[in-house]
């Protein structure tokens, strides 16, 4: 058995958790919103047509907050189509599909309010203009008295929403995406829009497009440039990252939150090169606003988007996730929280059916895929302080990666002094024992240990096995004043929680 060493003390903080680093994203493709949080019909649906199912899943599921409606989608949105009683059909070029527009920006700031869900709004910097996003923040916050407050409260909204964050639009830098723009170009235009959009409520965050990936050739230097023009206007910085497995190669799979931490420093740094420069006493966060798993769907998605060309909601993106896609959520979790002073959002993409946690049958049940349960639990447990782990344990190489811990961890301290741990064991041989120093701690009251694991690493849920992986409690002694062991077998995540 592998023997790790983990030290934590309550003076050791990273830095505070922001509850946003649990957040989420819907966007209109697929059947996110249509036959997923949305299907009037439904045996579960409420009078507006959201399915009653889906929103106990999602409320399970603590999000703090949610992006929308896009994603490539927004790059070729007229956020006015969402609005009013005559709402247009519209071709998406982004999934070459048809967008009905019977769920819009007031449907869905109602629907995510009952979830307990803020709404992060990306606006149009694709086709759109700093106009358009100036007036959608009008529309959104202004008490009343001009155009589009007044629009606002003629179609039934008297108070304002109060939306809080909006992204400068969505992965700027990719040919994929409608309105593309060179990082000088982005720069520019998501630093006019950013003026005019505080101008108008400067209570507002807003979030500008880093590189759609850290694989992009012009990564690095889209950043550096991009910031030039507009650091003075923007508050977060945004980081996309999907991983996958597709050569079969789990350890090296397991490996590739590495590369998310590696991604994250090297953004922050960036940043702050952008501030030395410019003599700045603001210092930028990020928004890493799309992450997750995501490859097992890539094929069937280019079939069904050539044979079935403009239908409205296809089924893309659909990704089942195995036991070994949880593992990895769970790991990319822990690298957010140790990274908790610059990472401030984070939303997995997407909520529901598109590569999400939550997936539906139309006209059946709701359940939840593997990935469901670490960000149900992190996000239950993990508020408070994020404590630096210091952390000895064995390592190994993989096919990508150098040096790999075979146990991760990280660790949260919440107003109580209840402490929790979260841990995966990478290795797929050998159980671990984890040695807890606790050094500053009072004695705990009790102690809680949850594992998620399952001895065949492709294991899924489904319709008509929804548990098959699930997270078990496993009983453990109450900790003392010492060091204290608790068994993490092999490929397994791990949540501890240590009560006063």
């Amino acid at each position: 058995m592998q023997k790790i060493k983990l030290v934590l003390d309550r003076d050791y903080a990273i830095g505070a958790v922001d509850e946003r680093i649990y957040s989420n994203f819907v966007e209109h493709l697929g059947r996110c919103v249509y036959g997923g949080i949305y299907e009037k019909g439904h045996p579960t649906s409420d009078e507006a047509g959201f399915r009653g199912d889906v929103k106990e899943l999602v409320k399970k599921l603590n999000v703090p907050m949610i992006r929308y409606p896009g994603g490539n989608f927004v790059s070729g949105f007229c956020w006015e189509d969402s609005v009013g009683r005559d709402r247009p059909r519209r071709l998406d070029l982004a999934w070459l599909t048809t967008e009905t527009n019977e769920v819009g920006l007031h449907e869905f700031y109602d629907w995510a309010r009952e979830v307990g869900s803020q709404v992060m709004y990306a606006v149009n910097l694709g086709t759109g203009t700093p106009q358009a996003a100036k007036d959608v923040v009008e529309y959104c916050n202004h008490p009343g008295g001009s155009k589009y407050a007044d629009m606002r409260i003629a179609n039934g909204k008297k108070e304002p929403m109060g939306i809080r964050t909006f992204c400068l639009g969505n992965e700027m830098d990719g040919p994929w995406q409608m309105g593309q723009k060179t990082a000088y170009e982005y720069g520019r235009v998501a630093s006019e829009a950013a003026k005019m959009m505080k101008w108008v409520d400067p209570a507002i965050e807003l979030v500008a497009c880093g590189s759609s990936s850290s694989q992009m050739p012009t990564f690095g230097e889209w950043e550096l440039t991009m910031l030039s023009e507009c650091y003075d206007n923007v508050d977060y910085v945004s980081l996309h990252r999907y991983y996958g497995n597709p050569d079969h190669n789990t350890e090296d799979f397991l490996a590739s939150s590495m590369d998310l931490d590696e991604f994250i420093k090297i953004v922050a740094s960036i940043c702050d090169a952008v501030k030395g420069k410019k003599r700045s006493k603001k210092r930028l966060y990020l928004s890493f606003d799309e992450w997750n798993v995501w490859y097992h769907s890539l094929g069937q998605d280019e079939e069904i988007k050539r044979q079935r060309r403009w239908e409205p909601a296809l089924p893309l993106l659909e990704d089942v996730y195995t036991f070994e896609d949880a593992l990895l959520v769970g790991l990319m979790i822990i690298t957010f929280l140790k990274n908790a002073d610059r990472v401030k959002i984070a939303c997995m993409a997407q909520l529901v059916n598109v590569i999400a946690p939550i997936m539906t049958r139309n006209g059946g049940p709701a359940w939840t895929q593997t990935t469901f349960w670490p960000l149900m639990q992190a996000s239950s447990m993990g508020r408070g302080i994020s404590l630096l782990p210091i952390l000895s344990s064995p390592k190994a190489d993989t096919k990508h990666y150098n040096d790999v811990p075979m146990v991760d961890a990280a660790a949260t301290m919440d107003e109580q002094g209840n402490v929790t741990v979260f841990a995966v064991n990478r290795s797929l041989e050998e159980d671990a024992e984890l040695l807890m120093d606790l050094r500053s701690f009072d004695k705990f009251a009790a102690a809680v240990h949850s594992v998620l694991h399952h001895e065949d690493l492709k294991a899924v849920n489904t319709e008509a096995d929804p548990d098959n992986v699930r997270p078990k409690a496993v009983p453990i002694p109450v900790p003392g004043d010492g060091i204290d062991a608790v068994c993490l077998g092999k490929a397994s995540w791990n949540v501890i929680q240590l009560k006063r």
